[in-house]
């Protein structure tokens, strides 16, 4: 199917529109007619109804401009380090995984075996191995997304009591967000893996690390603003969610002078700079609580269409939206394709998983992916293909972010604000570039790639907000 319109330009020299087949524009193009190529796209099946009730919501104008200025005037600082026993008031038991809700029957592998994991490190069992029945009977032990409690987790993103937190805040309201600290890539707990390894680094973590980043943080005159150093990274190729080194080693220039002054054995302090200027990784448990803390202050807006949380547990992608409070839209989480660490290949990785995909709800990640043209090869596909990906997920977003901007395409603002009556009027789903974990526990990391949200998801948000429109 293809139409054709016929726009006068001046006095003698028409621009013929062209939407549909190309062979109908080629044949104007061809009689030297210039031809402008509009790319059309049907709505999603049985969206029709209710994108146009929510299109004819009088409040929803209004109240995404009132999300988006609220999410894009936040400015994350970070204020402390903290375990979450004190932060999170975690206790003994308490477990927070990423995604939505989730009971044990139900988790995949990676996100088992770092509950397994965590349960050793809090001394629930002697053996990981022996952790299964412990969840299995429910006795003592609790499950609850990060998200529930204003914090986000990586890949399996579990959080125990004793686990030392990113604390962020926004100044002018005093809300908080927080994260875990991040481990490094391979076997780590968040990637499903729970041997000595990972037990011993994560007691070192408790034990030195925590501390000695409390002091720094604490002893640091001006607190560090993460917003502004998520400005920077994106100018120095990261686009902060697989790749995060600039961040990392700018990170490492504000807290060092603090960590050698902070009183601790010197052995210690190059142990910590040594771990974190190793990691490149490390900087990304503190982009996602900046992405959080924006993404928080946009939230419950009535008749707001803009998408506030996308997460992951590995067995369902779950979406939040301003207008609809808390309640979480899930589908099935989708296996990435993209590139395999050794032998591994697609039978070994296990669906999506994880809270980082805040990244690319605030504009940033996957929809930034012109700003790291480096991150192809680390996820596949090609740098025209990063470029085409930030381009389309504006299509899809209520807005630009000034502060967020892609210098090789003339300093235009990140896509921010995923709206849903445009995913759902488009097709086009939200771009998300990750880690993927093995399928089986105790495996850890096998790869990385590209993924999307499972597209039944957006309709099921959309019939929610249309269920919410005033009767006129």
């Amino acid at each position: 199917m293809s139409e054709t319109r016929v726009m006068s330009v001046g006095a003698t020299t028409p621009t013929v529109v062209a939407c549909g087949a190309d062979m109908f524009a080629d044949a104007v193009a061809d009689q030297a007619v210039e031809v402008e190529r509009v790319d059309w796209r049907p709505p999603m099946p049985g969206t029709e109804a209710d994108l146009a009730r929510v299109a004819t919501d009088p409040r929803r104008t209004e109240a995404n401009r009132r999300a988006v200025e609220a999410m894009l005037g936040v400015t994350a600082h970070l204020v402390d380090v903290a375990p979450a026993s004190e932060v999170l008031g975690l206790e003994k038991g308490q477990f927070l995984h990423a995604g939505p809700p989730i009971e044990w029957a139900r988790t995949s592998g990676p996100l088992r075996g770092a509950l397994m994991g965590g349960a050793a490190l809090e001394g629930l069992v002697d053996d990981p191995e022996g952790a299964a029945a412990l969840f299995e009977s429910g006795s003592n032990v609790s499950l609850e997304p990060c998200h529930h409690r204003s914090a986000v987790g990586p890949m399996a993103g579990v959080v125990t009591p004793s686990m030392w937190m990113w604390v962020l805040e926004d100044r002018a309201t005093g809300r908080r967000t927080y994260c875990s600290l991040n481990e490094g890539l391979g076997k780590v707990l968040r990637y499903g893996a729970y041997n000595d390894e990972v037990l011993t680094r994560l007691r070192w973590m408790g034990d030195v690390l925590g501390p000695l980043l409390q002091a720094a943080v604490r002893g640091t005159a001006e607190a560090s603003d993460v917003t502004g150093i998520l400005t920077q990274m994106l100018q120095m190729g990261d686009e902060a969610h697989n790749r995060n080194r600039a961040g990392t080693l700018m990170l490492l220039r504000d807290l060092s002078p603090a960590m050698v002054t902070a009183g601790f054995d010197g052995k210690d302090v190059a142990d910590v700079l040594r771990f974190v200027g190793g990691n490149d990784h490390f900087f990304l448990n503190l982009a996602m609580p900046a992405c959080k803390l924006a993404l928080d202050a946009g939230r419950d807006v009535p008749g707001s269409t803009m998408v506030v949380a996308m997460a992951r547990n590995g067995t369902d992608f779950g979406i939040q939206v301003s207008g609809t409070g808390d309640e979480w839209f899930t589908g099935p989480a989708q296996v990435a394709e993209g590139l395999f660490l050794g032998d591994y290949g697609p039978d070994d990785a296990n669906p999506d998983i994880g809270d980082s995909a805040i990244t690319e709800t605030a504009g940033i990640g996957g929809f930034a992916m012109a700003t790291a043209p480096a991150i192809v090869r680390l996820v596949g596909g090609s740098v025209p293909d990063a470029l085409a990906t930030t381009r389309r997920m504006h299509e899809i977003t209520l807005a630009e972010n000034p502060r967020w901007s892609v210098p090789v395409l003339e300093f235009q603002g990140t896509p921010t604000g995923i709206d849903v009556t445009k995913v759902c009027r488009t097709g086009i789903l939200p771009q998300i570039n990750t880690g993927m974990a093995g399928a089986v526990a105790g495996v850890g990391q096998v790869g990385a790639g590209l993924v999307t949200p499972p597209a039944e998801i957006f309709p099921k948000a959309l019939a929610a907000l249309a269920a919410r429109v005033p009767a006129s």
